[in-house]
């Protein structure tokens, strides 16, 4: 069973939620080549304050959501890529609802959303890992960090992109859940989430200020401004 820091929830920001996330974490600290993958965007500062709390190197696995071609925020699946393996995550139920809803043209409208996150994920990769070798993570131990799990394809996809990398060890981790985390992890060995099954609408809910986090501060964030 995942420690609950004591907390006054909801969390003040991005930056304070790492730090309650950290502290969750530290029983991986002093893990030899112990590896902090942040999810871009919004994951990247929470996984900062990751690493620095457990003395961890950090770095990115890129994943994009693919939205409902009618309804944006409502996840049909999910798109990764970390040291060349791409992997893409659906959301069957929602996936299956839209086919049989307007069998015309849910197919073509679903391939037109996935190939254009695809496009972005090569984008944000290109982005925030210019000029670099692919991660190392055989035989590692992995935390995947995100800001807060709400449908959970987002994570699914970043995990089974690392997973198909061969770490020793994965784990899931965010500040929050809207449901059970459990149903998000995937292929997780592990998931470490201090305020889990929040119950709440949307992971913005579980911040004060929870606004977009820019490229230029995820590059900087990773040290390459």
């Amino acid at each position: 069973m995942n420690e609950r820091p004591v907390h006054p929830f909801p969390y003040s920001d991005r930056s304070e939620a790492g730090r309650v996330l950290g502290a969750a974490l530290r029983k991986y600290r002093g893990t030899p080549g112990l590896l902090v993958l942040g999810l871009p965007r919004g994951g990247v500062p929470v996984a900062a304050e990751v690493a620095t709390a457990l003395d961890a190197a950090l770095d990115v696995v890129v994943v994009r959501k693919v939205g409902h071609p009618r309804q944006a925020e409502l996840a049909a699946g999910a798109v990764a890529e970390a040291a060349g393996e791409s992997v893409a995550v659906w959301n069957d139920d929602v996936v299956r609802h839209w086919l049989d809803t307007e069998p015309a043209s849910a197919q073509a409208e679903l391939d037109a959303v996935a190939a254009a996150e695809r496009a972005e994920l090569l984008r944000r990769s290109e982005n925030y890992r210019p000029r670099l070798p692919p991660q190392q993570v055989y035989g590692k131990t992995v935390l995947v960090v995100d800001d807060g799990l709400a449908t959970g394809a987002t994570m699914r996809a970043a995990l089974a992109a690392v997973r198909g990398l061969d770490p020793a060890w994965l784990v899931a981790a965010a500040p929050m859940s809207c449901g059970p985390a459990s149903l998000a992890a995937g292929p997780a060995d592990d998931v470490v989430v201090p305020w889990d099954n929040s119950r709440l609408a949307s992971v913005g809910q579980a911040y004060r200020v929870f606004g977009q986090t820019s490229d230029a501060e995820v590059r900087k964030t990773l040290g390459l401004n």
